[in-house]
């Protein structure tokens, strides 16, 4: 593959790739593909209708992983892309994916990525998205992720979505549909600061008896940013739903949070939290007492909070 300095630092930022993955990947720069291996059991296969790829794994396959990420670098660059994952029944694999965007020109950059996930029966999916912006150019960089699940019986997806700098704009959406005995977790991480905006929504629907899904964001919203962040749940069955939102807010950012859970069954066990708020001036008082500054007690609170 040739990449130069730049794509090389944001595919350590968004996949912590320092050198050519092991097992499949296809490594994407504006939007060419620059890399690609299959494995006896992960194959990757380009679209022919649309930009994009399925990807097909093997039923049985364990321990195996599979990296997608993408980078820009190119001022004014936009694009829409689909990506397919085909999971065979009684798989376990990680699934690691993520963009990354260097702007400096005035022009903005978008990267529009689709992403479907077929989960067969008992599989086990560990999925990993990682957002990250670069570039002190004035073009903004836009990242809008669309992920659709669709989970068999028995089968367990675990999604991390990250986005801690850098990204302009963002509107991500999350919609599952979940069979007996599924589990999804997903874990949301987020911080925006300047003028940056951050809208999230998931919609979960638990189908099948025994399903259960527990849908988790942290956030940080700084200077004069704006999140939102909306989550239902959608009890059909038997089931039980958590979701959670905890979120800092410092500065003029500015915070919504959208709770839903809707109850088509007696025993659908469904929960929400939310709590939006400062840092305690306890604690940030606690940490200078031990040598730091002000400014370096916030970031030691916030780094923590986000892990």
């Amino acid at each position: 593959m040739k990449l130069d300095a730049i794509q090389k630092r944001l595919l350590k930022e968004i996949a912590d790739l320092h050198t050519v993955p092991e097992g499949a990947y296809n490594i994407r720069s504006n939007s060419e593909s620059v890399g690609r291996v299959s494995t006896e059991n992960i194959e990757i296969v380009s679209k022919e209708d649309v930009s994009g790829m399925d990807i097909y794994i093997k039923p049985n396959t364990k321990n195996e992983s599979v990296h997608i990420p993408v980078v820009m670098t190119k001022t004014g660059l936009k694009e829409v892309v689909y990506n397919d994952f085909h999971i065979g029944e009684g798989a376990d694999v990680v699934i690691v994916a993520g963009c990354g965007i260097d702007n400096c020109g005035n022009q903005d950059s978008e990267h529009d990525g689709i992403h479907r996930f077929y989960v067969g029966k008992g599989a086990k999916v560990r999925y990993v998205e990682k957002h990250y912006g670069s570039g002190e150019g004035a073009g903004k960089r836009i990242l809008n992720p669309g992920t659709e699940v669709y989970q068999e019986e028995d089968s367990t997806v675990e999604m991390e979505m990250v986005q801690i700098k850098g990204v302009d704009d963002t509107t991500r959406t999350t919609t599952a549909e979940l069979a007996a005995g599924a589990k999804l977790v997903v874990r949301e991480r987020l911080m925006t600061h300047g003028s940056q905006k951050a809208i999230s929504s998931y919609v979960v629907s638990l189908n099948g008896e025994g399903a259960s899904a527990d849908v988790v964001s942290r956030s940080v919203a700084r200077d004069d940013s704006y999140q939102e962040f909306e989550a239902k749940l959608i009890g059909n069955a038997a089931c039980s739903g958590h979701t959670e939102c905890d979120s800092i807010i410092m500065d003029q950012g500015r915070i919504l949070a959208i709770p839903g859970l809707e109850a088509n069954d007696v025993d659908a066990a469904l929960v929400h939290e939310a709590a939006i708020g400062k840092i305690a001036g306890d604690q940030i008082i606690k940490l200078m007492t031990l040598g730091l500054t002000e400014q370096e007690a916030e970031e030691q609170i916030i780094n923590g909070f986000l892990k």
